[in-house]
C-alpha cells in the first residue's frame, strides 16, 4: 500500500502537470535564482530562477514516459521471444534467442546508450531505445524459464494431443499462466527504467533541454551543493521515493499474485 501510494503521488503529479504547474518552467527569473524553500517557492528555485516544484512535476512526465515506453518495448519483444524459445527448447531457434540475450546482457544499458548516441545524437528517444533493448532479454529469460515448466503440465499435453500447435498453445495456455510474473517484473523494470533514465540524463545522454529531467536537474546542481543543497535534495528525493514506491509495489504484487506466498502467509 505504501508503494502504491508513493507511485500514485508521482504519477498524479505528472498528470496534473499537463494541466497546471505553479510556474512556467520556460520562463527564467534570474533575480530569484538559487532561492531556498519559501512560501512562493515551496522547494526553492534553481540557478535560472525556475521553480523546482514545477520542474519536478514536469520532469516526472519525462521519467515516467521514458520508463513506460522502454518497458513496453522490452515486454513486447521479450515475451514472444521467450515463448518461442520455450516452445522450441533445445532447437536452433532457442539457441539463437538465448545467445542473443547473452550478447545484450554483456553490454550495460549505459554503454548501449553511448553507442546509440554516438550515431543518432542524445535525446529522450535514444534513451528509450537503449533502456528498451536492455529490457528485452530480461523478459525473454523470465518467460522462457517459467514456460519450460508449464510445457510439461497435463493441460498442455492435452492441448497438444487435441492438435493445437505450439504457437496456439503458447498464446492460449502458457501466456495466461505467466502473466502474474510479467506484472511483477514489469513493475520492477519500470522502477529500474526511471533510475536508468535519470542516470542517462545525468551524463547528458537522456532528455535534452528545455525538456526537464530529474537526472539533468541533479547534474545542474552538482557544483552548487555547498551553498544550494535544495537543488540536489528534492530531485534526488523524487527519484528515490519513486523507485522505492515501485519496488515496494512490485513486492506487494508478488505476494498478492503468487498463490504459494499467499498459502505461506496463512
Amino acid at each position: 500500500m505504501l508503494g502504491a501510494a508513493l507511485t500514485l503521488i508521482f504519477a498524479g503529479a505528472a498528470l496534473i502537470s499537463f494541466l497546471w504547474v505553479p510556474y512556467d518552467i520556460t520562463q527564467l527569473d534570474i533575480a530569484n535564482k538559487i532561492k531556498g524553500p519559501s512560501g512562493a517557492h515551496p522547494l526553492g528555485t534553481d540557478h535560472f530562477g525556475r521553480d523546482i516544484l514545477s520542474m519536478i512535476m514536469v520532469g516526472a512526465r519525462t521519467s515516467i514516459a521514458v520508463a513506460l515506453v522502454a518497458v513496453g518495448i522490452g515486454m513486447g519483444l521479450g515475451v514472444p521471444l521467450g515463448l518461442a524459445a520455450a516452445a522450441k527448447t533445445g532447437s536452433l531457434l532457442d539457441e539463437v534467442i538465448m545467445r542473443g540475450n547473452d550478447l545484450v546482457f554483456a553490454f550495460p544499458s549505459l554503454l548501449i546508450a553511448i553507442m546509440i548516441t554516438a550515431v543518432f545524437g542524445a535525446s529522450a528517444l535514444n534513451a528509450i531505445i537503449a533502456i528498451g533493448i536492455f529490457n528485452i532479454p530480461v523478459f525473454a529469460r523470465l518467460v522462457r524459464g517459467a514456460a519450460l515448466s508449464l510445457w510439461t503440465r497435463d493441460y498442455v499435453l492435452a492441448a497438444r494431443v487435441s492438435g493445437k500447435g505450439a504457437a496456439r498453445i503458447s498464446v492460449e495456455h502458457i501466456l495466461p499462466n505467466v502473466t502474474n510474473l510479467l506484472i511483477v517484473q514489469g513493475t520492477i523494470q519500470f522502477s529500474l527504467g526511471i533510475l536508468a533514465e535519470a542516470g542517462l540524463s545525468y551524463v547528458g545522454l537522456g532528455a535534452q533541454p528545455p525538456l526537464p529531467s530529474w537526472g539533468r536537474m541533479l547534474a545542474d546542481s552538482q557544483t552548487m551543493i555547498s551553498f544550494a543543497p535544495h537543488m540536489a535534495l528534492f530531485p534526488g528525493l523524487a527519484i528515490l521515493l519513486t523507485v522505492l514506491g515501485l519496488n515496494l509495489m512490485g513486492d506487494g504484487l508478488r505476494d498478492l499474485l503468487d498463490p504459494r506466498l499467499r498459502r505461506g502467509a496463512r
